[in-house]
């Protein structure tokens, strides 16, 4: 059987890792060992595909090219949270900017991005995948330029929030179309590399925010940090339809308006005051707002089940979240995007405090972490079978031992170095775990898990800058040294780190027994 057979080789309704399972001998999905089938006849391939079915990657000529441009896409979406960091004193001095707009220059975008980020996987699914990831890069891109031109501080604000719109739209479908396209291996694979670019972006706006503000190219300033994306979204437009599959989604579904309109308010609430929080002094608005949060996501579960019993489809099904190994899973990749969010955000302002690094200086000194990251995420595949289980248990354990040093190297050096490195080898397991989330989701419920882990990671990414950056703040100001601040913010890293590595423990010995199972029965 070739490789574009085996890829094809699977009728509507079955997952396709049943193709490699029934292969014959033992294989692993996601890095997870599986059982093999009895012997038997192997179904006949479909004459032709399912309705609103991309053609697998195997078997579409431009596959490599395809996820080369979802996967820029999405960088782009990921870049846009960091870069614009470094050039917020720039754009102050520019636009004559309150503190309160600089705050919302750049919790604009985050706030409707993650608002809408299920809403936008939904969407793709109605409409179809490939049309929603274009129309989300045009959003983008077209925002992008609004952003670079915005005339004040006003206007600039406005244009984030389409911008961050328009990332809703078209991340979502970045994860939807590697699930239904790839299979196997390849998709491993394929999510090794998403994850690495969401966890990568962020390292590399601080360098590339920090090498564009400091060439003021002709006079431009802060601008350039938005123009960037329109040259490369113009180009991921003019190939994107060519080398992008086909879904035509599915006619006669419609969005969960209901769901919709609890969900979003109880994100926003959530997060505002997360992302205000400290600068604002925890007022009293802040707290109010969270625990009315609490209460709009009790009342989306009670909208939901009432939406399902008319015979509807919710925005998150009990069906997927039903799926072997997708809840536990999830219970990880909230803890990883904390420690990994925090990590970055308190390490940052401690290369630009004590240590006084320039932004581009100290965007360059997360290179051989995120390399470390890439090393990992890319090639666990590599080690044996049996150790995969294991993996991601083990690297959040060495990054919880390398974060209880973060305070003792805080004077900087290569020790310093070494442990950021290692930090970032032992967080880059977190790929292996979105692959094992979505081992076992149906094709038909990729949009959903695609939304409802997005959030998850954005979620997770919000509350470790709010909780563990506050945490560091509030000792910088009361010791005026971030290198004093690092202690105490490595002993919390550490400890979300093994919590990270506890649930990782009850996910791999969870599917130690499922695997189990069909050899006892």
């Amino acid at each position: 059987m070739t490789q574009a057979t085996e890829a094809a080789g699977w009728s509507p309704g079955i997952h396709p890792s049943a193709v490699e399972k029934a292969d014959g001998p033992a294989t692993s999905v996601a890095g997870i060992p599986t059982q093999p089938r009895a012997p038997g006849p192997r179904p006949a391939p479909p004459a032709q595909d399912a309705p609103g079915q991309p053609a697998p990657a195997a078997a579409h000529r431009g596959g490599s090219l395809a996820l080369a441009v979802l996967l820029l896409g999405q960088f782009m979406a990921i870049l846009d949270v960091s870069i614009v960091n470094v050039a917020l004193p720039t754009l102050r001095a520019d636009l004559h900017t309150s503190d309160a707009g600089l705050q919302l220059v750049v919790a604009g975008y985050v706030l409707s991005y993650a608002v809408l980020l299920i809403t936008g996987a939904r969407l793709g699914g109605i409409l179809g995948h490939r049309r929603s990831f274009l129309a989300g890069l045009a959003v983008f891109t077209v925002t992008s330029l609004a952003c670079g031109l915005a005339p004040t501080s006003g206007s600039l604000i406005g244009f984030r929030f389409v911008q961050g719109a328009g990332s809703a739209l078209m991340t979502p479908q970045v994860m939807s179309m590697i699930q239904r396209t790839f299979t196997g291996p390849a998709r491993a694979r394929a999510l090794g590399l998403l994850t690495a670019v969401v966890a990568g972006g962020v390292v590399v706006g601080q360098a590339a925010g920090g090498l564009l503000v400091s060439a003021d190219i002709a006079g431009s300033g802060w601008r350039p940090v938005f123009l960037l994306n329109v040259p490369i979204g113009a180009m991921l437009l003019a190939v994107g339809p060519r080398v992008l599959p086909v879904d035509h989604g599915k006619r006669g579904e419609s969005l969960d308006v209901p769901g919709l309109l609890v969900l979003s308010p109880a994100v926003l609430l959530f997060v505002l005051p997360l992302i205000l929080g400290h600068d604002e002094g925890w007022p009293a608005w802040c707290v109010a707002s969270l625990v009315v949060s609490l209460a709009f996501f009790a009342g989306f579960v009670a909208v939901e089940r009432r939406v399902a019993a008319r015979g509807r489809r919710p925005l998150i099904s009990v069906k997927l979240l039903r799926t072997p190994g997708l809840l536990p899973a999830a219970g990880v990749l909230i803890f990883a995007p904390v420690t990994w969010g925090a990590f970055l955000f308190t390490t940052t302002l401690h290369l630009q405090g004590d240590l006084r690094m320039t932004p581009l200086r100290s965007g360059l000194a997360f290179v051989p972490c995120a390399a470390a990251f890439a090393l990992v995420s890319l090639n666990w595949q590599r080690l044996p079978a049996t150790w995969h289980r294991w993996v991601i248990p083990a690297g959040f354990s060495v990054a919880a031992l390398a974060d209880l040093w973060i305070g003792p190297v805080a004077r900087g050096g290569a020790w310093y170095e070494i442990v950021t490195a290692i930090i970032g080898l032992g967080l880059g397991v977190m790929p292996i775990v979105m692959g094992v989330a979505l081992e076992h989701v149906p094709v038909e419920l990729a949009p959903d898990a695609s939304g409802l882990l997005l959030t998850l990671i954005q979620l997770g990414q919000v509350i470790g800058i709010a909780t563990i950056g506050s945490l560091f703040l509030t000792v910088t100001d009361s010791s005026h040294s971030t290198r004093h601040a690092e202690y105490s913010t490595g002993w919390t890293l550490a400890a979300v780190a093994a919590a990270a590595s506890v649930t990782a423990l009850i996910l791999a010995r969870r599917r130690v027994a499922e695997t189990a199972r069909p050899a006892t029965a």
